[in-house]
């Protein structure tokens, strides 16, 4: 860990089982959620569906920002449809995600620059720049 500033909040969560029959649970209970692999019958989310799910409303929380900077009002229907592969090559597992953002009713330009600028600020795609591939576009 490189940066060094204010905690704003720790997640904290205690996790058994692991993906195949795990379950995760926060330390305020507000999340307890059986774990599952992709495409198993077994009820539960797999970690790519709780990483997708994240990242996205993280980097909602960013567009809002950086519109609020701009003194711009974004459309109530702002949506963000969040893909992440788990993919195998060389033996290994990794990561790659989409982030398709739907900002109806913006400008074409301003919506870019605003889904540009969330990129930059956004905690996730912070973590995730330069370690997997990811593409963010607009639709």
């Amino acid at each position: 860990m490189t940066e060094i500033g204010k905690v704003v909040y720790t997640a904290k969560t205690h996790t058994t089982g692991g993906r195949e029959k795990g379950a995760s649970r926060s330390s305020d209970g507000r999340l307890d959620i059986r774990l599952s692999t992709p495409g198993s019958a077994r009820i539960g989310a797999n970690p790519e569906q709780l990483f997708a799910a994240g990242w996205s409303a993280c980097f909602e929380s960013a567009i809002a920002l950086a519109a609020h900077k701009r003194k711009i009002t974004l459309p109530a229907d702002v949506a963000i449809d969040a893909e992440v592969d788990l993919s195998v090559a060389d033996g290994g597992y990794f990561l790659r995600a989409r982030l398709n953002v739907s900002l109806p009713s913006v400008d074409r330009e301003v919506a870019q620059a605003l889904v540009d600028e969330a990129h930059q600020i956004c905690p996730y795609s912070k973590a995730t720049r330069g370690n997997i591939d990811v593409a963010i576009n607009l639709v």
